[in-house]
């Protein structure tokens, strides 16, 4: 039994120790006045039950709105791979010159593995991965 509960119990209480101490003639006056604070009570309670329902369907809709397919522009990714040609020169220098042919195959793995990671993370079923269902499906609630 919580809080709420004891002081439900405790207007109830009072409620039946103002009934016998003033009669029956204000029964129904005293049965109304506990009828309404208990639907009071019932109210609140529904009304934080929907806010709570209401702020957990919002968390959700701004979670389902930053996926990272949705974040990501045209811009952000011609810029990435800007930036991956950029670099693979510097790199392919240092790999093959310290490390020949071995150096230099190895700096273009790492290349191409980070690209191959940046699609995979932007477009998820260009590797067989699976798609995300639209929220705009007439077969969902």
């Amino acid at each position: 039994m919580d809080a709420r509960d004891t002081d439900l119990k405790k207007e109830l209480d009072a409620t039946l120790h103002a009934r016998r101490e003033l009669g029956e003639d204000y029964e129904s006056a005293l049965v109304d006045s506990f009828l309404e604070k208990v639907d009071q009570r019932i109210d609140g309670a529904v009304e934080r039950r929907v806010r709570r329902q209401f702020a957990e369907q919002q968390m959700q809709t701004a979670r389902d709105s930053r996926s990272p397919g949705s974040t990501d522009s045209w811009g952000e990714r011609f810029g990435f791979g800007i930036v991956s040609l950029v670099l693979a020169v510097p790199l392919s220098a240092i790999g093959g010159g310290l490390g020949h042919l071995p150096g230099l195959l190895a700096a273009w793995a790492g290349i191409v593995g980070v690209n191959v990671v940046q699609a995979a993370r932007t477009n998820p079923a260009l590797f067989g991965g699976r798609r995300r269902p639209s929220r705009n499906s007439d077969w969902e609630d």
